[in-house]
């Protein structure tokens, strides 16, 4: 029998490094899959359609939202992010790790109706480190960014309800800190019942 696959949910600020994060944590762990969100918003240069979002019109995202397709959604900076609930549930059955990029509203909706999700924050060093790297990015304009710092202080306060946090002040750490949470997760002894059953049943007619 097939375990069912661990989703891990990874939340943070604009600028934190979130995404340098995620990357790292995929290339180190092949049996992990990103879970790819549906946008209403236009790609950006380098971005694939089916591998970095699903990009589809705002009208076709609302009409996802009547049909009740997303385990959550949210509408960021004038543009809808979702997560398909029936594509997660899927995967997960068919025992895929999966890893999920979702900022910290749609992961709070997503919390109350998927709780064996493991929920990771990804803090900044300080504010003035967090500011500083919204502005080395480069794509933005100076209200852009001050509009995305001034939201990051909200968003931190949500860190409480993570089930961790990691501080990426040096990314080589903050990586090691998610395969660790990873790989931890992956022997907790409720993920590991099927196999633990089967183990003592053959133990029982050994005896």
């Amino acid at each position: 029998m097939t375990e069912k696959g661990l989703c891990i949910v990874v939340s943070a600020p604009s600028g934190s490094g979130k995404s340098t994060i995620c990357r790292r944590l995929l290339a180190a762990c092949p049996d992990m899959e990103f879970s790819v969100s549906f946008t209403s918003r236009p790609p950006r240069p380098n971005e694939i359609d089916g591998k970095d979002y699903h990009f589809v019109s705002r009208e076709d995202f609302q009409r996802r939202i009547e049909r009740g397709e997303f385990v959550e959604w949210v509408e960021n900076y004038g543009e809808f992010y979702g997560t398909s609930g029936r594509a997660l549930q899927d995967l997960l059955r068919r025992g895929k790790d999966l890893l999920l990029d979702i900022e910290p509203r749609g992961a709070k909706e997503m919390k109350k109706k998927f709780q064996e999700g493991v929920f990771v924050f990804v803090l900044p060093p300080s504010l003035d480190e967090l500011l500083k790297r919204l502005q080395k990015r480069g794509h933005e304009t100076p209200e852009a960014i001050q509009k995305r710092f001034a939201q990051a202080a909200s968003e931190l306060e949500e860190v409480l309800w993570y089930d961790y946090a990691v501080m990426n002040d040096d990314l080589d750490t903050a990586v090691g800190q998610l395969i660790a949470i990873y790989r931890a997760e992956k022997c907790r002894t409720s993920r590991l019942l099927g196999a633990i059953n089967h183990l003592c049943s053959s133990i029982k007619k050994e005896v």
